[in-house]
């Protein structure tokens, strides 16, 4: 026969509270002893944060009269030249007492915050005679007017604003001719006299290209925010320089008005400066590799050959060959250059094979596009027409072919591409088809989407996003799959597989005619790392009634990579059996 004891209970009686007490206490002299501060500085609080951030006090305790004598006269030096950049110029420090284990007791006086009583902005050249309003306003903007505090920070930015100001628009050439922040201690008082020679006004001149070999003026020509005798405002000129950076044909670009090849219209008149551009070229072919991997499509092989002068025109030969676990694609494409009205060409031709949710699909493609931004707003039509071979597993296969006009636009205001912190993004497409002119399908298709950024101080952001689409048809048979819809995954609904939602035929997921997803998303960030928590949903069917939802939700860390936020998320779907990764990532070398 087998006895089975239960394990005694430990019971904490007073004794051994007295003894775990004991020996605690016995074990944190040196932790005690460590925890005293060397140096207690009594300073109002306002003060408090400046000294903590910029005066180094000492981690152990000043043993000699030597180390003690020598911080103090640190103390005395050091603190009233910080307090000054604060506006406090009769600061004393007092070494209070030393008590018995060592420990400094400062007291900081600052005495009375220096105050501005006197301003007086001169402002000499063609501004102060021809343009009064605007030199009135320069005045009004300056932020250390009389009465506020002094503070040598704000006095330092004042004055760079103040020329920066005056250079903005018309006044290339201006320069601070002199600045001066005369105090008086005694009575606490600044008087501020800055004078600033706006020179003469300029007008853009016509443009002068250096370094150009393999390329016409042309190409930098039509880029230009501005014309030949416009008024001079550096964020036409900054625009434009903007623009020619992202040239491919370019490694290198500089923009400048050249003030000292002006000419002189006579007396008070403005003065005609040429804008010269200095470019390096870029190498006009470049060949590159890329390895990826996406929880949407597996892992990813892509091999890419691009050409920035193709047949002498400046013309951007683009072909790729991407090979993934559920998706292989070849294509070729060739961009034109702006025209001087902006609008641009793409010339585009692919072949491409997927098999998805068990649908193989296989599709040959070609079509054009014509595109203009401005305003920062892209706008386009294309002409597209594609064959399409599908083949779902227990499903009807059939070969569908369709020719059709496209338009889009698109506007995107966010204060960083790559991680936007604030700011929104628009997109609407709407595509049509008609058997009159080589489609198998009349068809419809209408798709927008919007996403908004919110800013919650420095390191909390909260994306929302709203999508929605309807193909109008009478029938999704004899339409491609790229004209219908299907979501889940990585941008619609997470939690649940790659375009795993839509229409079942028999074994496999296919595209309906109806969608709409909506996500929201918290994300705080602890520098370039950040923890985010989010909730999706979205739908996708062949009737807008027959609409069901699916819900996501999870968790997921991010990392402010040089090409992008990379996500790694944890979802569950509504329905799933289990918690669904999500991660996307690539790397191109």
């Amino acid at each position: 026969m087998e006895c089975e004891s239960s394990p005694r209970r430990f019971k904490l009686t007073w004794r051994r509270w007295l003894w775990m007490l004991l020996v605690l206490a016995w074990g944190m002299p040196s932790f005690a002893a460590s925890s005293i501060p060397a140096v207690v500085i009594d300073v109002p609080d306002e003060l408090r944060p400046l000294l903590k951030q910029h005066f180094k006090i000492p981690e152990e305790l000043l043993e000699s009269e030597s180390e003690r004598g020598v911080f103090v006269r640190r103390a005395q030096r050091e603190i009233p030249e910080l307090l000054a950049t604060e506006g406090y110029f009769s600061v004393q420090v007092r070494l209070n007492s030393v008590s018995s284990a060592g420990v400094l007791n400062l007291q900081v006086l600052p005495g009375a915050r220096t105050t501005v009583t006197s301003l007086d902005i001169e402002l000499r050249g063609d501004l102060s005679q021809s343009a009064a309003a605007r030199a009135q306003q320069i005045r009004n903007v300056w932020p250390l007017q009389v009465g506020q505090p002094f503070r040598s920070e704000v006095w330092d930015r004042a004055k760079t604003e103040l020329l920066a100001n005056v250079a903005k628009e018309d006044y290339a050439a201006a320069r601070m001719v002199s600045s001066a922040a005369e105090v008086d201690v005694e009575h606490s008082t600044a008087r501020l006299h800055v004078v600033i020679d706006s020179g003469p006004r300029y007008l853009f001149g016509t443009l002068q290209v250096r370094g150009l070999e393999r390329y016409e003026p042309l190409l930098i020509e039509r880029h230009a925010t501005f014309k030949a005798g416009q008024p001079y405002q550096r964020s036409l000129l900054l625009e434009f320089q903007t623009k020619l950076q992202k040239l491919p044909q370019f490694s290198s670009i500089i923009v400048n008005l050249d003030t000292a090849r002006s000419t002189d219209g006579g007396g008070q008149a403005a003065r005609t400066a040429p804008v010269q551009v200095q470019v390096v070229e870029a190498k006009s072919r470049k060949l590159s590799f890329g390895v990826g991997y996406s929880t949407n499509n597996g892992a990813r092989n892509e091999l890419n050959y691009q050409s920035y002068n193709f047949l002498n025109q400046a013309w951007t030969l683009s072909s790729a060959a991407v090979v993934e676990q559920n998706r292989q694609n070849i294509a070729l494409a060739v961009d034109t250059p702006p025209n001087p009205l902006g609008y641009r060409l793409l010339w585009r031709a692919s072949g491409e094979r997927t098999n998805i949710q068990e649908l193989v699909t296989q599709r040959d493609k070609f079509g054009v596009t014509r595109t203009r931004n401005l305003f920062g707003i892209e706008t386009g039509v294309s002409l597209n027409w594609q064959q399409e071979r599908r083949l779902p597993a227990g499903g009807i296969r059939e070969t569908d072919q369709a020719l059709v006009l496209d338009w889009h636009w698109y506007r995107r205001m966010v204060d960083d591409p790559l991680a936007p912190m604030d700011g929104s993004l628009t997109e609407i497409k709407i595509g049509s088809a008609s058997k009159s002119f080589a489609s198998d399908q009349d068809f419809m298709r209408s798709y927008a989407r919007h996403q908004s950024w919110l800013a919650f101080g420095k390191n909390d952001v909260l994306s929302l996003r709203a999508e929605g689409g309807y193909t109008a048809s009478t029938s999704r048979l004899g339409i491609p799959q790229e004209y219908l819809f299907r979501v889940g995954g990585t941008q619609t609904v997470r939690g649940f597989a790659y375009q795993s939602i839509g229409f079942s035929e028999g074994g496999a997921v296919v595209g309906g005619r109806a969608m709409s997803t909506l996500s929201a998303e918290y994300t705080h960030w602890f520098d370039n790392w950040g923890a985010a928590i989010f909730v999706d949903a979205g739908a996708a069917a062949d009737t807008a009634p027959t609409l069901k939802w699916y819900r996501g939700q999870g968790v997921g860390a991010r990392w402010r990579s040089p090409i992008g936020p990379l996500a790694l998320d944890a979802a569950r779907g509504q329905g799933e059996p289990g918690t669904r990764i999500h991660f996307a990532i690539a790397v191109a070398f």
